[in-house]
C-alpha cells in the first residue's frame, strides 16, 4: 500500500486500504498488479488517466514517422532524367524516408534486366553518403524493385569539410583613413597685390558725394538761381 504522497504503508486488507482512499475522498488504484502481493496506490484516478493520455500523446509528437516513397525509371531513361530522379532519391533520404527505386519495362524490354540491375547499383552508389541498400533488387511483374534506407544517425553522413579562414587582404593590412586617401585639396591661389601704378586712391575710389542744397539763410541771390535752375 502506498500513500497519495508516496509514504510506504505497508501490507493491509482491501477494506482497510479502501476505506483510507474514501477518508481522503481519492481512489485506491492498482499499479503493480503482477507484484506479489499486488501494489495498490492512493490517488485521483480521473487525473492519473489525464496525465498518462498527456504522456503518450508527447511520446507520439516526438517519433519521427518515416514514409515509404518511389521513384520510378525506364531502362532508355537519359542522363538528365537520371540526374533529376537522383535528387529526388536524395532529398527523400535526407528526410529520413525509405525509398523504393522501379525500373518498368515495355514490351521486349524485359529481356534486358541487366541494364535494370546496372542502373540500380549506380542508384545505390550514388547515394552511399545518405543510405544503404534494403532490399537487393528484384523483379515484380514487369518491373524491378529495390529499397534504400537512410543511413543511422548524423554520424555516417560525410561532415563538410571546414574551409581555412582566408588571410586579410593587404589593404587591411596597411589601410589608409579617408582622410588620408582623399587627393589634397588645391590651395586657393592668393590675391595679387595691387601695383602702385595701378591702386587707386583712397579719394578716387570713393564714390562722388550729392552737394548739399542751399539753406534758407543763403540770402536773396539764392532764390533767383534757384528759380532759373
Amino acid at each position: 500500500m502506498v500513500d497519495v504522497d508516496g509514504t510506504k504503508l505497508g501490507t493491509m486488507p482491501i477494506d482497510v486500504a479502501l476505506r483510507r482512499a474514501t477518508e481522503q475522498g481519492l481512489d485506491l488504484v492498482e499499479v503493480a498488479p503482477n507484484a506479489r502481493p499486488p501494489v495498490c496506490k492512493i490517488l485521483d484516478y480521473g487525473r492519473h488517466k489525464y496525465e498518462l493520455k498527456k504522456k503518450q500523446s508527447e511520446q507520439r509528437k516526438n517519433q519521427t514517422q518515416q514514409e515509404l516513397k518511389e521513384v520510378k525509371l525506364r531502362p532508355k531513361t537519359d542522363d538528365h532524367d537520371y540526374d533529376f530522379k537522383l535528387k529526388h532519391v536524395r532529398r527523400f533520404l535526407e528526410a529520413n524516408d525509405k525509398v523504393k527505386v522501379t525500373i518498368m519495362f515495355r514490351g521486349r524490354e524485359v529481356i534486358h534486366k541487366d541494364i535494370a540491375v546496372n542502373r540500380l547499383k549506380a542508384i545505390a552508389k550514388d547515394v552511399e553518403d545518405l543510405g544503404k541498400v534494403e532490399a537487393m533488387p528484384r523483379m515484380e511483374a514487369r518491373a524491378m524493385h529495390m529499397i534504400l534506407a537512410p543511413n543511422k544517425g548524423k554520424s555516417d553522413r560525410p561532415k563538410a569539410e571546414k574551409s581555412s579562414p582566408k588571410p586579410a587582404p593587404a589593404a587591411d593590412l596597411g589601410a589608409v583613413s579617408p582622410a588620408d586617401a582623399a587627393p589634397p585639396a588645391e590651395a586657393a591661389p592668393a590675391p595679387e597685390a595691387a601695383s602702385p601704378a595701378v591702386a587707386a586712391s583712397p579719394a578716387e575710389a570713393a564714390p562722388p558725394q550729392a552737394a548739399p542744397a542751399p539753406s534758407p539763410e543763403a540770402g536773396s541771390d539764392a532764390a533767383p538761381a534757384e528759380e532759373n535752375s
